[in-house]
């Protein structure tokens, strides 16, 4: 309540809110109702959704409905909604949120930070004792659930058989134990996993990779949008997703940015990385269309313009 009566509150011209925490939009649409000031609300984590998809809640449990209160009452008061993705737009609106309320923008990625790095200039080979001349695929991130890396494990499983294919987990998280013991207990010798990396390595981590994955749990595409994407491709690697379909598999199939194959489905998964690793041509033209979608899309410059925009489009109207 301390926030109704501050005077950043009273005295700011407009909000631009975070959905992280989620209770924070909340906060931000009760200073709305006092103070009258216009909010657009940066949404980049539907809840309660994303706690259902991580085992935190179950639907229609009391966390959820409680969930869902803070969530229709943020977007009631929210002037204009930023999300992150096509599926985001239908999650909301499904909930009731009118489409003119909704703003598209994806999130961007630091093009000058990110960049496609050869591998004969990459050290982690050496540091980490990878091999170089091996087909490599790179996972790097959380270790939860929600990613279903079940299905990284069950693929290098898949493909012992195959030498010069090798797995290369970069995470941290509730799964990283079982993920040794698995590899331990299986022997899977193509699969390695090291401690997640600091952000300012992000693209030696990918460029280690002749495609990166990003994977999930089947049904939770619709309240995720994994920001890793963006990495994947500013680092100038093939995407391999195992995900939802939607917005992701839209943007990799359109503009042959790596394959798509549908979360859950280990057959369609192991096929996908035999393709790749039967056509290393292919997976480098790809590595290279991803390169140029973030160039022509998603760089800081034009995704901060798209938030600008909407932030003096509100004002605008305001007056």
């Amino acid at each position: 309540m301390w926030a109704v009566f501050s005077k950043e509150a009273r005295s700011c011209d407009i909000m631009f809110i975070s959905s992280t925490p989620p209770i924070q939009g909340a906060m931000a649409a009760l200073v709305k109702k006092f103070t009258k000031k216009p909010m657009v609300y940066n949404l980049q984590d539907i809840f309660p959704d994303s706690l259902v998809g991580t085992g935190f809640a179950k639907k229609d449990g009391l966390l959820w409905k409680i969930g869902r209160v803070i969530e229709n009452f943020t977007y009631r008061n929210s002037d204009k909604i930023i999300v992150i993705s096509e599926d985001f737009k239908r999650n909301i609106m499904a909930k009731g949120v009118p489409e003119e309320k909704i703003e598209i923008i994806y999130n961007w990625v630091d093009e000058q930070a990110v960049v496609p790095i050869f591998k004969a200039d990459n050290p982690l080979y050496d540091e980490f004792g990878i091999n170089r001349s091996k087909f490599t695929i790179i996972y790097a991130g959380n270790l939860g659930n929600a990613q279903n890396i079940d299905i990284i494990m069950d693929a290098a499983a898949e493909m012992q058989a195959k030498p010069d294919v090798q797995f290369i987990i970069f995470g941290s998280g509730g799964l990283e134990s079982k993920i040794k013991d698995r590899i331990k207990r299986d022997n899977l010798h193509n699969l390695k996993i090291f401690p997640i990396q600091p952000y300012e390595r992000v693209s030696y981590v990918y460029g280690l990779g002749d495609a990166c994955i990003v994977s999930c749990k089947a049904g939770l595409g619709g309240s995720a949008m994994p920001s890793k994407t963006w990495s994947i491709m500013s680092s100038g690697r093939a995407v391999l997703a195992n995900f939802d379909e939607g917005d992701l598999k839209n943007i990799i199939e359109k503009n042959n940015c790596g394959i798509f194959t549908h979360a859950g489905d280990l057959k369609e998964f192991v096929t996908a990385i035999e393709e790749l690793r039967n056509a290393p041509e292919k997976c480098k033209e790809m590595g290279k269309a991803s390169r140029q979608f973030i160039l022509n899309n998603l760089t800081q410059n034009i995704g901060t313009k798209k938030c600008v925009d909407v932030v003096y489009n509100v004002l605008k109207n305001e007056s």
